[in-house]
């Protein structure tokens, strides 16, 4: 077990200090393609539903929940691409937090360190 020197917790505090940053850019940038994704999957999601409720199979009018389960058939893509984003903001989030622990255990053992240091 070696040594933890006040000069390495430092040094560690700022190396998370640049993650964090590049860290919160990721998870800004993630929030942003995931609402735009969203934004767009629920306009061209109301688009189906409301060309879907003027037709009819065989005469007979579809039930609300044919005319959902038909729209999101038209917009699987943009259904999945909403998916693939909230996952991708989802796993920043917890980079995010990860980092955030990390940076608490750094001053803990800065903290420490110091401590052990005045003795």
């Amino acid at each position: 077990m070696s040594i933890v020197t006040p000069v390495q917790v430092e040094a560690r505090l700022k190396d998370l200090s640049k993650l964090i940053d590049e860290a919160h850019d990721d998870l800004v940038d993630s929030e942003m393609l995931y609402h735009a994704a969203k934004a767009t999957y629920e306009v061209a999601m109301a688009k189906s539903r409301i060309e879907l409720a003027g037709k009819s199979d065989a005469g007979r009018n579809r039930t609300v929940g044919e005319r959902e389960d038909l729209a999101l058939l038209a917009n699987e893509e943009r259904h999945m691409k909403v998916a693939e984003c909230e996952a991708i903001v989802k796993a920043n989030r917890a980079n995010v937090a990860r980092l955030r622990v990390q940076v608490d255990i750094a001053r803990s053992i800065g903290t420490s360190v110091r401590t052990g240091m005045e003795a």
